[in-house]
């Protein structure tokens, strides 16, 4: 199994109101991938607490059977249209994939 994480850090908004907004529909867009993708086996995302914080505000958790499904659910036409939102309010991203 592959254990896929992802954090990220967004741009800065006019108010807390749009930003907590931004936030909760990147979650939603992500979490909707779940019926979709065959090989995406567990998905989990979290919002840090503190919704203006120098940390990560958004924690992407999900896990496959393999490093190909991992591609498969990369370069998959739903989870792309996610990515582009999310480059619309990301500045920052960092990944780890790891056995487990």
């Amino acid at each position: 199994m592959i254990k896929h994480i992802v954090l990220f850090k967004v741009k800065e908004f006019e108010s807390d109101v749009e930003k907590q907004e931004a936030l909760d529909k990147m979650k939603d867009q992500l979490l909707a991938l779940e019926p979709i993708i065959d090989e995406l086996k567990f998905i989990e995302v979290g919002l840090n607490h503190e919704l203006n914080s120098a940390n990560y505000d958004l924690c992407l958790t999900t896990h496959f059977e393999s490093m190909d499904d991992l591609k498969v659910y990369a370069n998959h036409p739903e989870h792309l249209k996610v990515v582009d939102y999310v480059k619309t309010i990301a500045v920052q991203r960092a990944c780890v994939d790891y056995k487990y």
